[in-house]
């Protein structure tokens, strides 16, 4: 029963039981009947706050789980990127990912413009700019995951036993182009277990722009070239990030 059905049921014992009363209940006994509505109008007025706040209660709770997971879901995006630097691609593999972070070195480069002279024939010469791009070093790739619990990565905190879904893939990006793409995500229903069941659902079926949309929270596509997240940017304004 809803929040509405309750309260009109209990208006409508309230009205039947003050009928009771001034009709067939005895006058020594009319102490008993107030004690009664008393207890009665305590109940619905719980029932009513209760109502109102257990939404307000979810979405502060909601928001809590979900800034949990989507902190690992960052780590693992940008342990994904780091890969692509360095290898062309991306990997669906969870060992192999976190000892990349491990052991990884990551090329810096350094782009330059030069001028060369170019003989075009017939006597003549031109100066011609060229960018090259040449290494300068290298630095490990764990510098970038220095105080993240990298190791941890893959595990969806506050679901025991539960670790997030990696699916690669390619995406033709133009005629020709191909390009690969990665996808992480995890069900809402496993993050918001033992809450309000109908408020639950209501969250599944998420679309305001101001909320993570539909059944995952998740980061990156397979349907197109991204590596952002599912989830409104408030939630990289409690981290201090920027806009994803």
């Amino acid at each position: 029963m809803g929040l509405l059905g309750m309260i009109l049921a209990a208006v409508v014992v309230a009205i039947l039981l003050a009928i009771v009363i001034v009709k067939y209940l005895p006058l020594k006994l009319k102490w008993l009947a107030s004690v009664l509505l008393l207890a009665l109008t305590v109940f619905l007025v719980y029932k009513i706050y209760y109502g109102i706040m257990q939404p307000i209660i979810f979405n502060k709770e909601k928001v809590t789980k979900y800034s949990k997971v989507i902190k690992n879901l960052k780590i693992i995006r940008d342990a994904e990127v780091k890969h692509f630097e360095v290898t062309g691609k991306y990997t669906n593999n969870k060992t192999s990912l976190i000892q990349f972070i491990d052991t990884a070195q990551l090329a810096l480069t350094e782009t330059k413009t030069i001028v060369e002279k170019e003989d075009r024939g017939g006597g003549i010469v031109i100066d011609v700019e060229k960018r090259i791009t040449d290494t300068i070093g290298y630095e490990p790739v764990a510098k970038y995951f220095k105080g993240k619990d990298y190791k941890n990565m893959f595990k969806v905190p506050g679901v025991a036993g539960k670790e997030f879904d990696i699916e690669i893939g390619t995406v033709e990006k133009v005629q020709g182009l191909v390009v690969p793409t990665f996808f992480v995500k995890t069900e809402k229903a496993g993050i918001l277990k033992g809450m309000n069941e109908s408020l639950i659902k209501q969250e599944l079926e998420a679309v305001a722009t101001d909320q993570i949309k539909g059944e995952f929270v998740s980061v990156g596509s397979l349907d197109e070239v991204t590596s952002g997240g599912n989830w409104p940017p408030s939630y990289d304004k409690k981290d201090g990030d920027k806009k994803e």
